[in-house]
């Protein structure tokens, strides 16, 4: 036996299997390879518009979020005034009622203090009719007398 002819023998055997592996074994591996590596490049891609995504709709959320916030703002703003417009408004209403009532009152009291000069003068001009009939003793006339403690009156 010699070793060159059984080297030469594996050596034919050896291309054979290679090149038998090359046309029917790595095709399908390389096949299934290459899709793996399709698949793996596309859920990348998918991730990173995935991420990408997410951080525009984390930004969208922050924008929304201080939209909200503005908007709250400017609501209670709102309310704010509106209360003070309220408030305002009632201050007014009872500013005018009181100074309503204040009216009412003056001229009622104008009123009372009328009649009071009114009776006091009738009781004035009795009394002046009854002491002056004491004095004089006789019977005096109550009209001309009666004009006559009006200007009497209306000048003190």
């Amino acid at each position: 036996m010699n070793i060159n002819l059984t080297l030469f023998g594996q050596m034919i055997a050896f291309v054979c299997f290679v090149v038998f592996c090359m046309r029917f074994v790595w095709p399908p591996i390389i096949a299934a390879m290459a899709d793996r590596e399709k698949k793996i490049a596309d859920g990348l891609a998918a991730a990173d518009r995935a991420n990408d995504d997410l951080a525009a709709a984390k930004e969208a959320v922050a924008q929304e979020l201080q939209q909200a916030k503005v908007d709250a703002a400017g609501i209670v703003d709102a309310a704010n005034k509106r209360a003070s417009q309220i408030l305002d408004e009632a201050k007014e209403a009872a500013l005018s009622e009181a100074d309503r009532l204040k009216e009412g009152a003056m001229t009622e009291i104008e009123q009372e203090r009328q009649r009071a000069k009114e009776q006091l003068r009738g009781e004035l001009s009795a009394l002046t009719m009854q002491g002056a009939r004491k004095v004089l003793g006789a019977e005096i006339n109550q009209n001309s007398h009666e004009r006559l403690i009006e200007e009497l009156v209306e000048n003190w």
